[in-house]
């Protein structure tokens, strides 16, 4: 282990995902007071954190439930909200292993943070290492949170906006985007996708302007290559 940790690169990652996975406590213990407003037993709020393991669609099933929706309308809205998964594996799956087995164990962590603490490298190795880091250190930190609010700190469901920490999230993920954004095709993409999204957030259920803002990416692909299509070039 101390001979893995050797790499500096590796170091960062791991700081990386322990940073994120510190960031979605707050949030587990949310979730787990909000299964226990619903009704569900803690051994089903950590049932759910194990098996489901979506973050903001699982937010937004016991949100549903809690309101008195449907079983029904809970799965719709997480399945609307984890269409973006799909995207995530596309971007993971070169490096993924090739046994069918490790692809579905692996594919259980496929996460916003797995995914984007395993795209600030392009070595495949150390991206590979990215997304277990961040996934498993999310996935220990979402269960125990959870639990933590089911058995703990039951009826506070406002916690997380009382203690001001709801922009943890947001932030952690700008620190991983801005060393990307001097790129400039990643600043089109970046700016493409807020616009895309922010324009949509109107009139779109929630989750679908996030995966409507994807459609930046071939935009802005299609663009950078004709503008550098068309640049003269120079003779030798």
């Amino acid at each position: 282990m101390r001979g893995l940790m050797a790499d500096p690169r590796r170091r960062a990652l791991l700081g990386r995902a322990l940073s994120l996975a510190a960031a979605v406590a707050p949030f587990g213990v949310a979730f787990g007071v909000m299964c226990t407003q619903a009704r569900l037993s803690p051994l089903i709020a950590v049932g759910f954190s194990t098996l489901v393991f979506t973050g903001s669609a699982q937010l937004a099933a016991v949100s549903v439930l809690g309101g008195g929706g449907t079983v029904a309308a809970a799965v719709i809205a997480g399945l609307l909200l984890n269409l973006r998964c799909l995207a995530f594996g596309v971007l993971m799956a070169p490096v993924f292993p090739r046994s069918w087995t490790r692809r579905a164990l692996a594919s259980q962590l496929m996460i916003d943070e797995s995914t984007a603490v395993a795209t600030s490298t392009d070595n495949p190795d150390l991206r590979w290492f990215g997304y277990l880091a961040g996934g498993i250190g999310v996935f220990v930190s979402w269960n125990v949170s959870t639990l933590a609010g089911a058995v703990l700190v039951p009826g506070t469901g406002t916690l997380v906006e009382d203690l001001g920490i709801d922009a943890t999230i947001p932030a952690a993920f700008l620190a991983l985007l801005w060393p990307r954004l001097s790129d400039p095709l990643q600043r089109w993409v970046a700016l493409g996708g807020a616009a895309i999204a922010l324009a949509l957030v109107p009139v779109l259920p929630p989750g679908l302007p996030i995966i409507a803002a994807g459609l930046a990416v071939p935009v802005a692909l299609r663009v950078t290559r004709r503008f550098s299509q068309q640049q003269p070039r120079t003779q030798p």
